[in-house]
């Protein structure tokens, strides 16, 4: 992969660093245990904020940091659970929490591990239910979306064709949104059938360019079935004529990454509501891909590589629980009419 395309010698686009001034600044300010102050810098950096506000400096801010550990957490968890809050807000909330901590420990490491947060198996069950129930929109479901935007009047010419394009590739690939919005021309490569994923646009901010989520997320996508190919088609088409080949593929006229929230309200929230479609965001693309090579059968270790999945657990809870007319089109391929056919020939034997 040619990392170094984008990152060596020639210091285009660096990866980046957060000062270092600001950096010893906040470890001054965790070791005098100033929490106030410590929210007030993360704040500036744009670090959920809504969590740090909402959650964060509302519950935490008077407590020593010595003081937060696995049984301080768990009682808090426990009375934000009955105001109504939902485990995946809490351990939202805590996670936001630990990345807290933990950049700014000297060890690196967050005082408090999820795995010991107290959760009573009835709220676990139905949390594992609830994950398998996320929204995710098919391929048949992308091209609706992707018509029904290009119909759309208050969207210009060039922003209907970028959104359309977006949601069909993001459900062909399989990228998550900040991949998507980072790829530039030399990224997609249509004879090969192939597009190499090596930035991601951070949207907690202004969409900067910067390194991808982990490891396992510098990788190139194969884009060889039938939806690949179909959308490769359209990225020829659409990439016709560029010159520039480190020309980001969705940019704003200014040629900065769009922003997904720009994009879901301008483009897909609107799709969605009048198609009669739940609510989702780009990440329900993501999904669907993945359902739809499992359920064609490509191997397992594959279809982790393709998504950049870390672990193999999180390729299968991506599948999530598959629509019952998914299910009943799997048994039609399978089977066709035998079922009809041996029912018939059965009732004819009982007459």
């Amino acid at each position: 992969m040619k990392l170094c395309d984008k990152h060596g010698s020639s210091g285009r686009h660096p990866r980046t660093q957060p000062p270092r001034a600001h950096i010893g600044a906040i470890r001054e300010v965790v070791e005098r245990h100033d929490f106030d102050r410590l929210l007030s810098e993360l704040k500036s950096q744009k670090l959920s904020e809504h969590r740090i506000r909402t959650h964060l400096e509302a519950d935490w801010k008077d407590t020593p940091i010595e003081h937060i550990n696995i049984d301080s957490v768990n009682d808090w968890a426990w009375k934000k659970r009955q105001t109504g809050l939902s485990w995946v807000t809490i351990k939202d909330a805590l996670r936001t929490m630990q990345r807290v901590l933990s950049a700014f420990s000297r060890d690196k490491k967050p005082p408090f591990s999820q795995t010991g947060l107290v959760i009573p198996e009835r709220d676990r069950l139905k949390m594992k239910i609830d994950s398998r129930q996320k929204v995710s929109f098919s391929w048949a479901q992308a091209e609706e979306i992707a018509g029904y935007i290009n119909t759309m009047e208050p969207l210009g010419i060039a922003r209907k064709e970028q959104y359309r394009l977006l949601i069909l590739l993001a459900a062909a690939s399989g990228l998550r949104c900040g991949e998507l919005l980072a790829l530039r021309v030399n990224d997609i490569d249509p004879e090969a059938g192939t597009i190499r994923v090596d930035e991601s646009s951070d949207q907690r901010g202004r969409g900067e360019i910067g390194p991808c989520k982990n490891a396992t997320a510098y990788r190139v996508v194969l884009l060889r079935d039938r939806e690949g190919q179909a959308v490769l088609r359209e990225l020829r088409h659409f990439l016709k004529g560029t010159t520039q080949t480190e020309d980001l593929v969705f940019r704003s006229r200014r040629g900065r990454p769009l922003l997904e929230s720009t994009i879901l309200n301008q483009g897909l929230y609107p799709a969605l509501k009048a198609l009669g479609f739940k609510k989702a965001g780009m990440h329900a693309f993501r999904r669907g891909c993945n359902r739809r090579w499992e359920l064609a059968g490509i191997n397992p270790a594959v279809i982790r590589q393709q998504m950049g999945h870390t672990s193999a657990a999180m390729t299968r809870l991506y599948t999530g629980e598959i629509p019952f007319e998914q299910v009943e089109a799997e048994f039609s391929m399978k089977f066709g009419n035998k079922i009809v056919v041996l029912e018939k020939m059965e009732n004819e034997a009982a007459a």
